[in-house]
């Protein structure tokens, strides 16, 4: 996350440490002007961004965790996010348009507990699928994560399996899925619904896989090739389709939304 001076002015660039006038970068999409690095944002921003008037009827969203495991200080720590971010939990979906095309829209937010997928994240991911195959409209979902969330064990897993089913039984409906990778997108997610997309769209220097390259050149015992796993390596041995920088994500979404659903 990028740091903040005290007099909440400035931000320094977590890729090049260029120091930023913060108005500027919030009128630039958060995207650094010297390095053209992606700042993290909030899923309400993604909203504002993409969705017509910056509105989305949201679904679900009272939906909340139990802490099936009785997981030490999980409880404590979910009430301080739902606070802090004004959500229950890592993901939102609901109903909005994107050039007057309707469709259902969701997102992750990686700061809440690092967009971990745990049953309600799974559930609501599961429930967005179920919904534009009832409404037969696309569906488009903004992927953060760091993966499944520990603190729900195997019942989070169990989350890769049926998100994985919703996106086959959406297909089987002919329902198109655009698939938007942040950065970072890892493990659980990025090995279910993430990328399974029939579009997949990555935003510039996102780093995606299911685990990291320090582990993998540690299992493997072998250095990796430069700039393994970001979107741009990715985009090259076709993991991804488009790599498109967060300005102009709406204006991509209207054209391809044009040509495959325009009715």
């Amino acid at each position: 996350m990028a740091k903040e001076y005290p007099n909440g002015l400035w931000i320094r660039c977590d890729n090049c440490s260029e120091i930023l006038y913060k108005k500027t970068i919030e009128k630039n999409f958060f995207i650094c002007s010297k390095c053209n690095y992606h700042f993290r944002i909030s899923y309400k921003k993604y909203i504002e961004y993409l969705l017509d008037n910056g509105e989305l009827e949201e679904y679900d969203k009272d939906l909340e965790t139990k802490n099936p495991l009785n997981f030490p200080q999980y409880k404590e720590k979910l009430i301080q996010l739902q606070k802090t971010l004004g959500i229950k939990d890592a993901y939102i979906y609901g109903v909005g348009k994107i050039d007057n095309i309707k469709v259902v829209f969701g997102a992750m937010d990686f700061g809440f507990i690092g967009g971990s997928m745990g049953i309600v994240v799974g559930e609501k991911v599961a429930r967005s699928f179920r919904l534009a195959n009832e409404l037969n409209i696309p569906i488009i979902i903004i992927c953060t994560s760091g993966g499944a969330r520990m603190q729900e064990g195997i019942f989070s897993l169990m989350q890769v399996a049926k998100t994985a089913m919703e996106v086959g039984l959406a297909d089987r409906n002919r329902i198109p899925y655009i698939s938007i990778l942040t950065n970072p997108c890892y493990a659980g997610v990025m090995a279910s619904f993430a990328s399974l997309g029939d579009i997949i769209i990555a935003e510039p220097g996102a780093m995606l896989g299911f685990t990291g390259p320090r582990v993998i050149e540690e299992t493997i015992k072998q250095k990796l090739p430069e700039g393994f796993q970001k979107a741009e390596f990715l985009l090259t041995h076709g993991f991804v389709d488009l790599v498109v920088p967060r300005w102009d994500l709406r204006r991509t979404l209207i054209r391809l939304l044009n040509i495959i659903w325009k009715k």
